[in-house]
């Protein structure tokens, strides 16, 4: 009798461990290189990419939009907009974005409408510092030849400090 119950839980346990796995999401990298090289070509501004990230981490947002182009939802870009969104290896997502017009109201979308939060002094540069209101997301800014550059995300200022750093125009 042991060994019935046995042969027959055995089977259960089997197919109830292969169906309840559940796969690890990886992120889908884009190639992001011929975004760069249109927005450089029709940006009004220098555009900032990140130079000599670390091994592992992985584009999965590039995107262009030139003022008056249906942008995010739809809805026509208020200015021209440049973004790049990235994956750590810890599996963290870190965005950049740039406009050249409404620099607040890139800061306020990028940091879920985060309030000021101080500074950062980054390459010699001051970025302001916004964290949103329910202290998940953190973002730093700076403004300056042109456009407003905006690095944000789920992480402690720290790491977006040292990200911010690695951009040049």
């Amino acid at each position: 009798m042991v060994i019935a119950v046995v042969m027959l839980l055995i089977p259960v346990v089997l197919i109830y461990s292969w169906f309840s796995r559940i796969p690890e999401p990886r992120a889908t990298a884009v190639d992001w290189q011929p975004v760069v090289a249109q927005a450089r070509a029709e940006s009004p501004f220098p555009v900032a990419v990140p130079q000599n990230l670390p091994a592992g981490w992985t584009v999965v947002r590039a995107r262009w939009t030139p003022i008056g182009k249906a942008g995010m939802n739809q809805q026509p870009a208020v200015g021209n907009t440049f973004q790049l969104g990235y994956v750590t290896p810890q599996q963290m997502y870190i965005g950049l974005d740039q406009r050249d017009t409404d620099g607040p109201g890139l800061i306020r979308d990028a940091s879920r409408d985060g309030d000021a939060d101080g500074e950062s002094v980054i390459a010699d540069e001051p970025w302001q510092r916004y964290v949103s209101r329910d202290g998940r997301t953190r973002a730093v800014a700076r403004t300056g030849g042109g456009s407003t550059v905006v690095i944000s995300g789920d992480l402690p200022y720290e790491s977006l400090d040292a990200f911010a750093a690695t951009v040049e125009t």
